[in-house]
């Protein structure tokens, strides 16, 4: 290894430790506000760092919304709520055109710009809007940008969405369109409190007094974190274990266990072979390493698949959990082939 090469590694790892020095700090910044669910903080600082999405299942009052409050003023990012009902139309979200006068008594239009000109955007309850207005937040969503009456207006980076959705009832929602899914990167099922997490709950928001937490990043700091990312080694090993996880969701591959086979309609798409790269470099830089293992793809695989794939009506009658299959995709899946 020449000398330039040796002083590269040296930068490499001493990026690597700041990274994973911010990111914990984070994580222990929003712990103070969040009571439990780690995984769930985890999930959404890894997508924030990487630009994904995440929609978030679990029944009311677990902390969502204050979970992207608490993300809001760690990381110094501007934050705005929607709440999604059946009435709510596109033009609420994105913005409209409205006739206004100037000076000179002259009639225009001017743009009068929507909820979704944030950086940290909560969906609460996205599946309660009809599919048109679900429909909205495509484009922003992958694309970063709003088109309207023919102008395209750019998001300000970082942008990230976090969309919730109630798991028990159903009555007037809208199921999210695979479409929608898929723009997700991850997907997580907020679990219920035990007792000792739910006697804390009610300690540090009844008894005592609210916690304070600091600001400890920027949009320019996460910007630079996100150069990082890409300097993150992945072996072509990796790479084509990720490729063949994915294909693993598939009934028609070579890859796809007997489960699969049976129970699956329709596998994961590209972006999820995609997702599984970009959260595993997060993981990896978290860790402090500059080279991502196979345990870090593995990490996050239930919440990167598990939304993407479909089950046929076998499995439907079965009432599969999807997480289950995902892991046996993991289990019947040689690291190397």
């Amino acid at each position: 290894m020449s000398a330039a090469e040796v002083s590269d590694l040296v930068s490499l790892e001493a990026e690597a430790a700041h990274f994973k020095r911010q990111f914990s700090d984070a994580r222990e910044a929003i712990g103070k506000v969040i009571v439990g669910q780690s995984r769930t903080v985890e999930a959404a600082l890894t997508a924030i760092m990487c630009g994904g999405n995440v929609l978030l299942e679990g029944v009311p009052g677990l902390g969502k919304t204050e979970l992207v409050k608490a993300l809001s003023r760690v990381l110094d990012l501007e934050f705005r709520r929607i709440q999604f009902t059946p009435d709510l139309m596109p033009a609420d979200i994105v913005g409209t055109n409205v006739m206004s006068s100037d000076e000179n008594g002259q009639y225009r239009f001017e743009f009068r710009k929507g909820p979704i000109f944030t950086q940290l955007l909560l969906a609460d309850e996205i599946n309660r809007a009809s599919p048109k207005t679900q429909s909205a937040l495509l484009e922003t969503m992958q694309e970063h940008s709003v088109t309207t009456a023919g102008n395209i207006y750019q998001l300000k980076e970082p942008f990230f969405v976090l969309a919730t959705q109630n798991p028990i009832e159903q009555e007037g929602t809208y199921p999210l369109p695979e479409a929608q899914l898929d723009r997700f990167m991850f997907k997580v099922v907020v679990p219920f409190l035990n007792r000792e997490e739910l006697n804390e709950v009610v300690s540090r928001t009844i008894l005592k007094t609210p916690v304070e937490i600091p600001k400890l990043l920027d949009s320019d700091r996460i910007m630079a974190l996100r150069k990082i990312l890409d300097k993150v080694v992945v072996t072509d090993a990796l790479r084509d274990y990720a490729v063949r996880l994915v294909l693993a969701t598939h009934p028609i591959t070579d890859f796809a266990p007997q489960r699969v086979r049976q129970f699956i309609k329709w596998g994961a798409s590209p972006r999820a072979a995609q997702a599984l790269i970009r959260a595993a470099r997060v993981r990896a830089l978290a860790e402090g390493r500059v080279h991502v293992a196979f345990e870090d793809i593995r990490h996050f695989a239930a919440e990167v698949l598990g939304h993407r794939m479909l089950l046929n009506y076998d499995g439907q009658a079965e009432n599969l959990d999807v997480n289950e299959v995902v892991q046996e995709c993991i289990n019947s899946l040689a690291e190397t082939m």
